[in-house]
């Protein structure tokens, strides 16, 4: 590790820390501090894990972590955590790099960490961040920073990819069963214990990318590398939610060819899994991996609808949900609806009244009524009520999501060493479903110069 100058806490979230058994106090101490910095001495050196992956389609044989290192393990609760710092500079996989992370990004992975916890997506934690007086040399200068992250595990789709592509067959079974008895012990006493993890992984990616595609969040850099082990959420970079509902959205300006705009999230995840199935492939049988990939689009497809019917407030199953659900996207498509607002308002929607304030969203207000006439016939034949179900809808539907205009203004901020935005829009966003008379602007529609932020895989 390499010290930053000048370090220093900045922000750090209680809720993370509470994973851990720890208070704020404890987790900003001096000791915790230098130990992160590298200025502290241990008997334990931290690590750089090795991988490969998949970027953009193209395979990579040797990344790893090039600016991460673990720093160890807690366990609390019955469960261990494995505590990584971002930033820390170079490391054996730099690949020419300096190691560092910026403010910049930092703040971006710290706060979208921690919204996507509180929105019931399963993400890794983010613990702290860090700042410093450590120039960083990008496009332009920056300051140098770090961020703490917390997770079960840390490995990822790639880490299998590199012992099967490097032919190291023993160390790929040693790594799976590794992962199987930490981390899917359920796996271990199944007829083919790889197999039913294989399995495991395919669901809960299945499920994970049906909760972003429900919630309106991409990713932009989906290569097989930031694809987690455990189905979680990790390694953001040019991150984006929707704003004007758009399926076709590249939140990656990097990304030229759209592999991993917002509507191809589902697809690539399955891709994913296929290279993550070519790698596996030693310890299970070829017809196995193709039934099990064969699961992955009618689960995608299930909890899609599920979540879905959730957001619309609906309560049963009926023929014709596809089409209804595909008839509201595809107007607020044509007519740029806001996503967030649109669902968040639609939580009042009276089956008695115009519905006015929903109506307004849209410049056709027409087309709106036809498909609201359907909405409402729907509602009615399930005798829903409408104050039950708005208070239903209410902690299906967030109201507040870290837009991307929002954490430049807390970036911007930030660089006057004003953390207070970056400290508020944590506490909204670990809480989106709630009212937050304080913070009431962070649910506004953007401004018009905040909605095509060029965010690349630097940030």
């Amino acid at each position: 590790m390499q010290p930053l100058r000048g370090a220093r806490w900045a922000v750090h979230s209680p809720a993370a820390a509470a994973l851990l058994g720890i208070n704020s106090a404890q987790l900003l101490a001096d000791d915790t501090l230098q130990y992160c910095n590298g200025t502290a001495h241990t008997a334990v050196a931290p690590l750089a894990m090795v991988y490969s992956g998949h970027q953009f389609g193209s395979y990579n044989p040797r990344l790893g972590d090039g600016r991460a290192m673990l720093l160890g393990e807690i366990e609390h609760a019955d469960q261990h955590y494995e505590i990584q710092i971002k930033g820390a500079g170079s490391t054996p996989y730099s690949r020419q790099g300096d190691g560092r992370a910026v403010l910049r990004s930092s703040i971006r992975e710290f706060l979208c960490s921690e919204a996507m916890h509180g929105l019931g997506i399963s993400s890794t934690r983010c613990l702290a961040l860090i700042t410093s007086n450590e120039p960083v040399y990008r496009e332009t200068v920056e300051t140098g920073a770090m961020i703490l992250r917390v997770s079960p595990s840390h490995i990822r789709f790639g880490s299998f990819e590199y012992f099967f592509h490097t032919q190291q067959h023993e160390a790929l079974q040693q790594l799976a069963d590794f992962v199987i008895t930490h981390h899917y012990p359920e796996c271990r006493s199944a007829t083919q214990p790889y197999a039913a993890f294989f399995n495991a992984v395919v669901q809960r990616t299945a499920k994970l990318m049906a909760h972003w595609q429900a919630v309106g969040f991409a990713h932009g850099v989906m290569n097989t590398d930031n694809m987690s082990i455990l189905g979680e959420t990790f390694d953001y970079g040019p991150f984006g939610f929707l704003d004007e509902y758009n399926p076709h959205f590249i939140c990656n300006h990097s990304d030229y060819s759209g592999r991993y705009a917002f509507d191809q999230q589902p697809n690539i995840g399955l891709w994913n899994c296929n290279a993550l199935a070519h790698a596996l492939s030693p310890l299970i049988p070829i017809e196995t991996l193709r039934e099990i990939l064969q699961g992955y689009q009618p689960t995608i497809e299930q909890h899609y609808l599920q979540l879905m019917r959730a957001k619309l407030g609906l309560q049963t199953v009926q023929a014709n949900d596809s089409a209804l659900i595909g008839q509201l996207l595809s107007l607020l498509q044509q007519f740029a609806v806001d996503y967030t607002i649109f669902f968040r308002r639609l939580c009042d929607f009276s089956t008695q009244a115009t519905n006015a304030s929903i109506r307004d969203l849209f410049i056709d207000r027409e087309s709106f009524d036809q498909w609201a006439a359907q909405y409402r016939s729907r509602l009615q034949q399930e005798n829903s009520d409408d104050a039950l179900r708005c208070i239903q809808m209410k902690n299906i539907n967030q109201k507040y999501i870290l837009r991307n205009y929002l954490a430049q203004q807390a970036i911007d901020f930030a660089k006057q060493n004003d953390f207070s935005m970056v400290q508020n829009l944590l506490q909204v966003l670990l809480a989106p479903f709630d009212e937050h008379p304080a913070f009431e602007s962070f649910a506004a529609f953007p401004p018009e110069w905040g909605k095509h932020l060029e965010i690349s895989c630097s940030s």
